[in-house]
């Protein structure tokens, strides 16, 4: 149904308060398996995935069952009040987790997740200070935002005490090189630990990572790098968290991303968006020594929808799912034809600088001079604005420092044929934005 939208921004400017995000034009009335439909019923591709967290696209029929079974009839309880979603969920989780990752509990976003985690690390270990890398996206409430690096730490005051920063990997961008041009990511870890040792007080808790940095660039960690992080972290008594907001529950190829390196287990692993599938819930996973250690020392945690057996049904759904289906090898299979035409785009287009992530989390950066790697903001900003009108969404970080890359991660149940379209969208775009910015004024 085509209508005028004028009134509808008239009221969003009188009555919404602005956050810092800026506003996509596009008004969403519905969105349907990899799907959005606008106010004139034109269909988008979605190739974010909502928020980075449908993975199984939107209004999944089974999903939408669990939610309306519980809707009716165990929608939220006094967080004391432990039932049988909640438990189900735990104990499937506890199945996945390598161990000795065997208990959990349940909260509603990432940014509680990490403020769970940082909680318990500093309860555990008796210390205070957490480390994170410099391009690092937490959340922005008070622990996750001090350990958040690329974005909204300015003018808000001060943040927790103790927070030290540590040079993201960035093998496109870092100074740190062999002599054949390679990145020298070994030289740069000991680098940046030497630094932390240096500021540090003697009160070093944690250690936060995302196995890929997703708002700071989609920037992953080369093979090797975090088990090498897990062993400094041992060696000076830390934990290590890892949060997988993003790149958990299959989107990356393994159940949990850090599963592409061998031997390594957090101390900590913090789920949320993808566990959810657009619903909010985060899960908080630890060992059995983490949780004794935590309670002998009077941890607390405590918050209205802890343990609500509503999302805890969704996200049990949802993990069933993932498994029965083999959604971790549609991810590699989707994540390789996706790939295979970004990098065929890179040829064509020289302002595409790079491509990179596993599975069907991927970036894509945008560069105005091939030479020198300069961001190229305007561009890209451009090229997603013209794939948004052709039918496509996908959404670019435009952070300082950060560069300009395009987070692209569709639902896993995307089909080929829409892998295919989505390419088509992006070729259109980036040849309309760089005709445009050839034309005579």
């Amino acid at each position: 149904m085509t209508c005028d939208t004028t009134e509808f921004w008239s009221r969003v400017d009188k009555y919404l308060m602005k956050t810092g995000v800026p506003f996509s034009p596009a008004v969403i009335t519905k969105a349907q398996g990899t799907k959005l439909y606008d106010t004139n019923n034109r269909q988008i591709l979605d190739f974010t995935s909502g928020q980075m967290s449908s993975i199984l696209g939107h209004s999944h029929p089974e999903i939408v069952q669990v939610i309306k079974h519980y809707a009716e009839n165990l929608d939220h309880l006094l967080s004391s009040n432990v039932t049988e979603p909640v438990v189900n969920l735990a104990e499937r989780l506890n199945r996945l987790l390598p161990r000795p990752l065997e208990k959990s509990f349940f909260l509603s976003t990432g940014s509680e997740s990490i403020e769970a985690a940082i909680k318990m690390a500093k309860y555990y270990t008796g210390k205070f200070e957490i480390v994170a890398f410099s391009a690092s996206y937490h959340g922005l409430t008070q622990g996750a935002g001090s350990a958040t690096y690329c974005t909204g730490r300015k003018h808000g005051g001060p943040s927790m005490p103790g927070q030290l920063a540590f040079p993201a990997p960035n093998a496109y961008r870092s100074l740190f090189r062999k002599a054949d041009g390679s990145y020298d990511w070994e030289t740069e870890i000991e680098h940046g630990w030497s630094m932390v040792d240096r500021q540090s007080v003697g009160s070093l808790a944690a250690f936060i990572i995302e196995p890929i940095l997703s708002t700071g660039g989609m920037l992953g960690l080369p093979t090797g790098y975090l088990k090498r992080m897990g062993l400094e972290c041992k060696k000076r008594g830390m934990l290590l968290i890892l949060d997988e907001a993003q790149t958990g529950v299959g989107r990356t190829g393994k159940m949990f991303a850090f599963q592409h390196e061998e031997d390594v287990v957090p101390d900590i692993l913090c789920l949320s968006k993808t566990l959810g599938c657009g619903l909010p819930l985060s899960a908080v996973s630890t060992t059995v020594e983490i949780e004794r250690r935590c309670n002998d020392a009077g941890f607390f945690w405590l918050s209205t929808h802890n343990n609500d057996p509503l999302p805890a049904a969704v996200g049990d759904k949802v993990l069933e799912i993932v498994e029965r289906d083999n959604i971790c090898a549609v991810a590699v299979e989707r994540g390789a034809q996706l790939r295979d035409g970004l990098l065929a785009l890179q040829k064509k287009y020289w302002c595409i600088g790079d491509v990179r992530g596993k599975g069907l989390l991927l970036g894509m950066e945008i560069i105005g001079c091939p030479g020198t790697k300069i961001p190229a903001a305007a561009l890209g900003h451009e090229v997603a604005n013209r794939a948004l009108e052709l039918g496509l969404s996908c959404n670019i970080v435009m952070l300082p420092s950060m560069g300009d890359v395009f987070r692209l991660a569709p639902p896993v149940t995307v089909t080929k044929e829409e892998i295919e379209e989505g390419l088509g969208i992006l070729d259109r775009a980036f040849g309309y934005a760089l005709e445009k910015r050839c034309l005579p004024n």
